[in-house]
C-alpha cells in the first residue's frame, strides 16, 4: 500500500477531507510549520503521527525546506500532499520531489494564481469559478493540472459566498485526485500534461448563468 505525508498549516479542512473520504493508502504522517495548527489534533485524534518543523527557527527559507525534507523522507512517502501548507517552496525542495508533490489552488488554473482568487474572479466579473489540483512545479501555481471542480458565481456572491461554495468542491477534488494517484492511474507526459488511464468522457457542458428552457 502506498503512503502519503499531508503538509499543513492551520486547520486542515483538506486534511479532514482525506480521512473521510477513507482512501487506500496509508497516511504516514501529517507535518506542519505551526505548533498551533488545529489539524495536528485532528490526525493525532485519528492515530496518525505528527511532526512539527516550525519555519521560524530557521534562519533561511533553504534551512527550513532542508529540515521538512528530512522529516517528510523519514516516512518515506510516494506522495506529499500540501493542504493548506502556507509557505512558499525552493526550486530545490520542489524538484526534490518531482512528480510526487501535489497541491490545490482555489482558481481554474491558469486563471488567477497567487493570492485572493474570489476577490480577483468577482472584480473580472467570472461566471464561473473553482478549483485546481496540480502537480508543484517551481513556478508558483502552474504545475501539470490533475482535475479541476467549477462552480457558478451569483450576482450576489460576497468572497465569502464563492470562497464556500468553491471549498465544498476542493473536499471533493482533492481526495480524488489523491485516491487516482495511489491507485497508479496519473502519469506525467513528456508534453507535461497529465493522464489520467481510464478517463471518463461523458461529462457535461456547464454554463452558467444556466440558459432558458422552453416551458412543456
Amino acid at each position: 500500500m502506498k503512503s502519503i505525508v499531508i503538509l499543513i498549516s492551520g486547520r486542515g479542512s483538506n486534511m479532514e477531507a482525506m480521512l473521510a473520504a477513507d482512501l487506500p493508502c496509508r497516511i504516514a504522517a501529517v507535518i506542519s510549520n505551526k505548533a498551533d495548527a488545529k489539524g495536528l489534533e485532528t490526525a493525532r485524534d485519528h492515530g496518525i503521527a505528527t511532526a512539527v518543523v516550525a519555519h521560524a527557527e530557521h534562519a533561511s527559507r533553504e534551512l527550513f525546506d532542508a529540515a521538512l525534507a528530512a522529516e517528510i523522507d523519514r516516512h518515506r512517502p510516494d506522495l506529499v500532499v500540501l493542504a493548506g501548507f502556507m509557505r512558499i517552496l525552493g526550486d530545490d525542495f520542489v524538484r526534490r520531489y518531482h512528480g510526487r508533490l501535489m497541491n490545490i489552488h482555489p482558481s481554474l488554473l491558469p486563471a488567477f494564481p497567487g493570492l485572493h482568487t474570489h476577490r480577483r474572479a468577482l472584480e473580472a466579473g467570472c461566471r464561473i469559478h473553482g478549483c485546481t489540483v496540480h502537480f508543484v512545479t517551481p513556478a508558483l501555481d502552474s504545475g501539470p493540472v490533475v482535475i479541476q471542480a467549477a462552480v457558478p458565481v451569483f450576482a450576489e456572491d460576497s468572497e465569502a459566498t464563492l470562497a464556500a461554495r468553491v471549498l465544498t468542491q476542493e473536499h471533493f477534488a482533492y481526495p480524488q485526485a489523491v485516491r487516482w494517484f495511489v491507485e497508479g492511474r496519473l502519469t506525467l507526459g513528456r508534453d507535461g500534461r497529465v493522464l489520467l488511464s481510464g478517463e471518463r468522457r461523458d461529462g457535461d457542458v456547464l454554463l452558467s448563468p444556466a440558459p432558458d428552457h422552453p416551458k412543456s
